[in-house]
């Protein structure tokens, strides 16, 4: 078997929202499929999507995730350039509004004169690498970024971030910064994955450049929103491992129009594929009820978090193994859509630890914090 067939019209996918609020999600979806490849157009859409998606905690979870799972079962990169301008806006909504207010208004020029209005696309950095330190200090009665950030993803298309930096009292803190202020550079990323291609991850330095602090020290990974966004992560791949099953079943279909009925290993496979999903799904369910009750918004919201990344990082590589065996290596050499939505998702969850993701998990489990 060595094709795939891709659906003409992208299809949302669900976790819990009603067909009619889903079906909101065509034209967006539409706009996505055309833009596949042209990341100016895809941040476009990002900001659009930006002024009217829900945030985490406020009711609508499951819509937040639908609508990230759903541009990445269009095309992984978009979901990957959409997630962190999304993310970026609930932190600064997190951070109790204050903070996106100064930037976005004139009383921000006497001290942070680089500053623009709170508006473009925005990135989250809060990776760091060995050698690379970024740190925030005090310079005339305003902050400053001074240092180099690692990985950050497509940083010279965007406008500003949500980035974290070292403080000289110890710990680290978030910033929003304007990543067209004088002091701000990129470094060429050269980015050789065939995965992401759209989205390479450089570093950015930084030399006196004026930042707005978000929280205090240790604030930006102690907010129950640092869980909730782990999880938008984790959403995005829900949707990349539907794509992935449903170009599956279309083959599958395909085949038997043709006259080639699947065999008893395909049928397995697709069940398998079919009850992973379904059980991944009801977690999510779950999870954003559980977030819009009030009821993750504590200490065992990481603990919940790491579970259900785990689990999606899992189903995507499952899945992928799983098709990959039955399609064999045609889709692989001639079918662009198929082979660019394997690339692009066998690198993007390499943003899950695997074994020590779990090794935190454990930890948190033997301390007692634990559902069973």
């Amino acid at each position: 078997m060595n094709a795939t067939c891709e659906p003409r019209s992208p299809r949302a996918v669900r976790i819990s929202s009603s067909p009619a609020e889903l079906a909101g999600l065509g034209t967006l979806l539409k706009c996505v499929q055309a833009g596949v490849g042209d990341v100016p157009a895809l941040l476009a859409l990002a900001k659009d999507v930006g002024d009217t998606a829900p945030r985490p905690g406020a009711g609508r979870t499951a819509l937040l995730w639908e609508i990230l799972a759903s541009v990445t079962a269009v095309d992984v990169a978009a979901g990957r350039i959409l997630e962190p301008h999304l993310d970026a806006a609930a932190i600064l909504a997190q951070a109790g509004g204050a903070a996106a207010a100064d930037f976005a208004s004139d009383r921000v020029s006497d001290r942070v004169p680089d500053s623009v209005p709170f508006e473009g696309a925005w990135g989250v950095f809060a990776a760091e690498a060995p050698g690379l330190t970024l740190e925030a200090g005090d310079a005339a009665g305003r902050t400053v970024l001074n240092g180099s950030k690692p990985w950050c993803s497509i940083a010279a298309q965007l406008d500003h971030a949500v980035l974290t930096a070292r403080l000289a009292g110890g710990g680290r803190a978030a910033f929003a910064v304007n990543l067209h202020a004088a002091g701000v550079s990129f470094a060429d990323p050269k980015w050789t994955s065939l995965g992401l291609r759209e989205v390479p991850s450089g570093t950015v330095h930084f030399e006196a450049v004026p930042a707005i602090p978000l929280g205090g020290a240790g604030w930006y990974y102690q907010r129950p929103g640092f869980a909730w966004g782990g999880i938008g992560v984790a959403a995005c791949w829900l949707g990349g491992a539907v794509a992935v099953a449903r170009s599956y079943q279309g083959a599958l279909q395909k085949a038997a129009d043709g006259g080639r009925e699947p065999d008893q290993l395909a049928l397995a496979h697709l069940g398998e594929i079919d009850r992973t999903l379904a059980a991944l799904i009801q977690y999510f369910a779950r999870t954003a009820a559980r977030i819009d009750a009030g009821e993750l918004s504590g200490p065992g919201a990481w603990s919940e978090a790491l579970r259900v990344r785990g689990g999606a990082a899992a189903a995507v590589e499952r899945i992928q193994t799983l098709v990959s065996q039955n399609l064999g290596p045609g889709p692989l050499a001639f079918d662009p859509r198929y082979a660019k939505r394997m690339a692009d998702l066998s690198l993007y969850i390499r943003q899950h630890h695997g074994m020590r993701d779990d090794a935190q998990l454990g930890a948190l489990t033997f301390k007692g914090g634990h559902p069973w």
